[in-house]
């Protein structure tokens, strides 16, 4: 369809396109959200850590991460520590496909890496799916600091 041929259809049918243009919205925001979790493997780790319950943890809200280097979440993430391990939950918005996470820290790698600009600390997540979370550094020590004798030994 051509962009007049489109303009005509709605000059003629406004209140179709009225009802129509809502659908339309929402179904291409499901299907983003839940491609980039499928790409960024939050799909496949929500399989294994999905959490129902309340985190009773410290917490950061407004976070940013990148999971395998193609998917990013930019200020929309809660990151928290507690002693049962990692959690992480994706603003109430883009959260289709991306339930609450908590990964115990026995399935946790941490490593630091350097960025053109940043340092980062990268967490592989799940001994057997090996999901990147890359988080940075800043962020990572507060994690720390509060995740105490919990947090992983860092590989180099």
């Amino acid at each position: 369809m051509s962009p007049d041929n489109l303009q005509r259809f709605i000059d003629q049918y406004p209140s179709l396109f009225v009802a129509i243009f809502p659908v339309y919205f929402v179904t291409l925001w499901l299907l983003v959200g839940a491609t980039i979790s499928f790409i960024g493997g939050w799909f496949s780790l929500a399989k294994v850590y999905r959490t129902r319950v309340a985190f009773n943890g410290a917490k950061w809200r407004m976070q940013s991460g990148q999971m395998r280097r193609l998917a990013n979440y930019n200020n929309v993430l809660t990151i928290g520590v507690s002693q049962q391990g990692l959690y992480w939950a994706n603003m109430f918005l883009f959260r289709f496909m991306h339930p609450p996470l908590l990964v115990p820290w026995s399935e946790i790698k941490v490593r630091r890496s350097k960025g053109w600009v940043f340092e980062y600390v990268t967490f592989t997540l799940g001994h057997e799916l090996a999901i990147p979370l890359r988080i940075r550094v800043k962020l990572a020590e507060r994690l720390r600091n509060e995740a105490g004798n919990c947090w992983p030994i860092e590989e180099t």
